[in-house]
């Protein structure tokens, strides 16, 4: 069960701790937002956070009673000191019939023992493992062992797919180790809850509210952390690929490759440019069709400088700048490119 004074002793603790982080990772978005062109979302991250919607959607999909396995407890309403034969005759009459897997489950449900491990392992692990007893716990933590560990690995497998940069680029790559990392302790902290549940504490219960049914709670548990570890995966994907959050400059080689290509272009136009004056000035007509423009617009040129409103105009342009203060801030950068410790210094030779 839902311990909620540990819940709110937990938020009393750390609220105060962790509420400041996040009002600054909020701002670190929005800074990060601000200082770099938002771009549309990449193809390639589209496919990638299409794959983690489905597998988050199948893990939320996978927490409805429907796909749950049947607990025998709930489904006839039996309290744990029910006997057996009493149980199944229920689920037989719920069910209509007892399926194989039932009367396996009804062959182990042979003393207390085996109805608690039941609640902590499942009734598979009960109905199915042949070499465990109820005196081994042992014997079922190894039987359940790949069970627990399945969900999970397929879990990173779909997690590594959506992060493969050679399927989606480097924008998904780039949350790869961290998406490992969050499978990886997703899986280990289920092993831990599991191990350090202890079984023996339904002994105690009378009612069937008072039982804890671990495994249907833990399996609910698993993939609800595995749909906000996808949800926020996805979101994290789509914040950096969109130049939202964490935005990374180009590598060096990158920008080279664009300088290289731009320079590559303006050597192009200059040189066309170059090979359009060279055929202006070796045509003759072409040549004095330059030289009667260039005239032209000199004379037009002059005529605008000398215009009435143009002289007003410039004139009272010049009144408001500060000469005195240019002229200042002119001397001062000269100082600073000619001083003793200026970057042109040695470039000027020293008096003898």
């Amino acid at each position: 069960m839902v311990n909620w004074d540990l819940i709110k002793s937990l938020l009393f603790t750390l609220g105060p701790l962790l509420l400041p982080k996040a009002i600054a990772f909020v701002r670190s978005i929005r800074a990060s937002s601000h200082r770099a062109s938002i771009r549309p979302c990449p193809s390639s991250v589209n496919r990638a956070l299409n794959i983690i919607f489905v597998i988050a959607l199948l893990a939320l999909v996978s927490t409805l009673p429907y796909f749950s396995p049947e607990n025998v407890f709930l489904a006839t309403s039996s309290r744990l000191q029910i006997p057996t034969e009493v149980l199944f005759t229920r689920l037989a009459g719920f069910k209509g019939t007892l399926t194989p897997f039932d009367e396996a489950l009804r062959a182990k449900f042979v003393n207390l023992e085996s109805r608690l491990l039941y609640f902590k392992y499942g009734p598979d692990a009960l109905a199915t493992c042949s070499f465990c007893t109820s005196e081994d716990e042992n014997s079922y933590i190894l039987y359940y062992l790949p069970t627990l560990f399945a969900p999970h690995i397929v879990h990173l497998i779909a997690l590594g797919l959506a992060t493969s940069g050679l399927l989606f680029g480097p924008e998904a790559s780039r949350w790869r180790t961290q998406a490992a990392v969050a499978g990886a302790t997703l899986a280990l902290g289920e092993l831990w809850l599991t191990l350090l549940f202890d079984h023996r504490a339904n002994s105690k219960a009378t009612k069937l509210g008072e039982i804890d049914f671990f495994y249907w709670r833990m399996r609910i548990l698993r993939y609800l952390t595995m749909a906000a570890v996808d949800a926020l995966l996805g979101w994290a994907i789509w914040l950096t690929a969109t130049n939202r959050w964490l935005v990374q400059p180009p590598k060096i080689e990158v920008q080279l490759e664009e300088s290289l290509r731009v320079l590559e272009g303006a050597q192009g136009k200059l040189t066309a440019l170059g090979a359009i004056r060279n055929t202006v000035f070796r045509d003759r007509v072409l040549r004095e069709q330059l030289e009667k423009y260039w005239t032209e617009e000199g004379t037009v040129m002059a005529d605008v400088h000398e215009d009435k409103e143009v002289v007003d105009s410039t004139r009272d342009v010049l009144e408001k700048v500060n000469v005195d203060m240019i002229e200042q801030r002119a001397k001062m950068m000269t100082e600073n490119m000619l001083g003793s410790e200026g970057p042109l210094k040695a470039f000027i030779p020293e008096r003898e």
